[in-house]
């Protein structure tokens, strides 16, 4: 192969390869956040990037690759969740005794976790990614003003919710 092929096909390997760097383990601790369970999180995280190396051609001109990238690994967990849900509404059905656990990662992520789906969403990205408003918004597909206002419901929810906990 040419020199000059081999650096065209080489760079976007490597600029893909800096992006994998930057935002594996933010990624994994979004995804942590969100569900509570390394595990899910590292599968997530990793088909997420496994997405954006697929489509990295048209993902490194987005205006903000790790906001596509960080909604690419939600819509995967979310998408998880459901199916563990239908599976778990199929086991319950079948069993007349079922048990779920959620690991106990302290008070408040458990809270987190039992929001509603966009006010635990915003609330992962924000506060937990620490993602400013603009990028959670474009993550989620939604206003900057929705975003403020999902995390004003969701820290009222926390707050009673943790009130309540006390």
């Amino acid at each position: 192969m040419p020199a000059a092929a081999l650096h065209r096909t080489a760079r976007p390997a490597i600029e893909f390869d800096r992006f994998f760097r930057e935002h594996y383990r933010r990624l994994i601790a979004c995804g942590l956040a969100f569900t509570g369970d390394r595990e899910r999180a590292v599968d997530a995280a990793q088909e997420a990037l496994t997405r954006a190396f697929q489509s990295w051609t048209d993902v490194q001109h987005v205006q903000y690759p790790a906001a596509w990238l960080r909604r690419v690994l939600l819509n995967i967990l979310v998408d998880e969740g459901r199916r563990d849900q239908r599976h778990a509404a199929a086991a319950d059905r079948l069993a007349p005794i079922g048990t779920a656990s959620m690991d106990d990662n302290g008070p408040l992520l458990a809270a987190i976790r039992q929001l509603p789906e966009r006010q635990r969403t915003a609330v992962v990205l924000h506060y937990l990614d620490d993602l400013p408003i603009k990028e959670v918004a474009l993550a989620m597909n939604i206003a900057d003003g929705t975003v403020k206002a999902t995390l004003h419901s969701a820290r009222a929810a926390l707050n009673e919710k943790l009130r309540d906990d006390r």
